[in-house]
């Protein structure tokens, strides 16, 4: 496991400028996306367990630095509800997260089976390595293309830490005794993760996060739905650069040169499609 200070914590919520709020700056479509995103950082506790019945066995280091990981990411979740909560005096986190955590139950966290789900531990921290890669890149775009000076702070701490996860997972991957996997399977990974960003979790924390439970019979939940809601606020925050680095951190996890031809081409089609559909969603809302 690496040493040093690299995934050491770096900050707490009593770093954060609070009293730099300013309400005039908030974008309440982006407001909708941060209550959703609070909700799925601050579950990291169910993951960490999943983590270390996998890495069962691995050493004291290894499951420490995951274990950081998760406190990590629960702060997150902290940091963003209580920016939404100042910005929607009305947001009930603690409610929206028990229904949350109520409705998703994902199977692998609550079988308690130390295999992977993605077949070794290789393979979980290719998976690891690619939602670090989207979060950082979701951070750094939002860090980027706010005006709220307190979000735009919150975000660029979140937006580090996640590459410093990247990092951790990266190395992880790295040091087990497990044989490499072929390249193929590598982006069977990968490709495999990145399609479940379509799941529930991310829709469903939306949904609980901007939809009361008084109004569930009129606004029921539909993955679909609420999954097109929240791109249609995240999206158009990416600039060129964010996808570039998105692209080149899922190129090196899975064992592709970063600068070369293949992730240059993933990168154009990537960003083509997300302008494309961020034009479409501004022409929805127009």
């Amino acid at each position: 496991m690496a040493g040093g200070t690299v995934f050491k914590q770096g900050w707490t919520l009593d770093d954060i400028d609070w009293p730099a709020f300013d309400a005039s700056k908030v974008d309440p479509g982006l407001l909708a996306a941060v209550k959703g995103a609070a909700l799925i950082e601050h579950n990291a506790p169910d993951y960490v367990g999943y983590l270390r019945r996998v890495f069962d066995g691995a050493g004291e280091a290894t499951i420490s630095a995951i274990e950081q990981w998760g406190v990590e990411e629960t702060q997150h979740g902290k940091a963003l509800a209580r920016w939404a909560a100042i910005a929607d005096p009305a947001f009930d986190f603690a409610r929206a997260f028990a229904r949350f955590r109520e409705g998703y139950k994902p199977e692998h966290f609550h079988s308690g089976d130390s295999a992977s789900v993605r077949g070794s531990r290789r393979g979980e921290m290719i998976a690891r390595c690619v939602v670090e890669s989207g979060t950082s890149s979701f951070y750094s775009a939002m860090r980027d293309a706010v005006d709220e000076p307190v979000l735009k702070q919150i975000a660029g701490h979140i937006a580090a830490d996640e590459f410093r996860h990247y990092r951790l997972f990266y190395e992880t991957m790295q040091e087990q005794d497990e044989a490499d996997l072929a390249f193929w399977r590598k982006l069977m990974v990968a490709f495999g993760r990145i399609r479940e960003s379509d799941d529930d979790e991310l829709s469903y924390a939306y949904y609980c996060a901007n939809v009361s439970p008084d109004d569930e019979a009129r606004l029921p939940y539909d993955r679909k739905t609420f999954t097109l809601a929240y791109n249609a606020k995240v999206i158009p925050l990416y600039r060129r650069t964010h996808v570039r680095k998105l692209t080149q951190m899922v190129a090196k996890a899975v064992g592709a040169n970063p600068n070369g031809r293949m992730t240059s081409a993933a990168e154009m089609l990537l960003w083509r499609t997300m302008r494309k559909r961020a034009a479409r969603f501004t022409a929805r809302a127009a």
